[in-house]
């Protein structure tokens, strides 16, 4: 994962959490627009999500960003 996905995943992870408090959850598909514009990235972090991770659909913003910072760095 490029740092600019990283960084975009963190971004919305803060927004989310900024907006809806600590307990927010989302799925992967909160990193994308409602377009399917972009299917390699898209397919990029649903391997990270669901194959590497085996991440529930919904999980908390928070975990996520700790995920991506503790993984690959802040």
């Amino acid at each position: 994962m490029n740092q600019h996905l990283r960084n975009k995943i963190i971004q919305i992870c803060d927004d989310k959490i900024a907006k809806k408090g600590e307990n927010v959850g989302l799925s992967f598909y909160a990193f994308f627009s409602n377009k399917n514009d972009d299917p390699e990235t898209l397919m990029q972090v649903a391997t990270w999500w669901i194959q590497t991770h085996q991440l529930d659909h919904f999980e908390k913003a928070v975990k996520i960003k700790n995920m991506i910072e503790d993984e690959y760095g802040k």
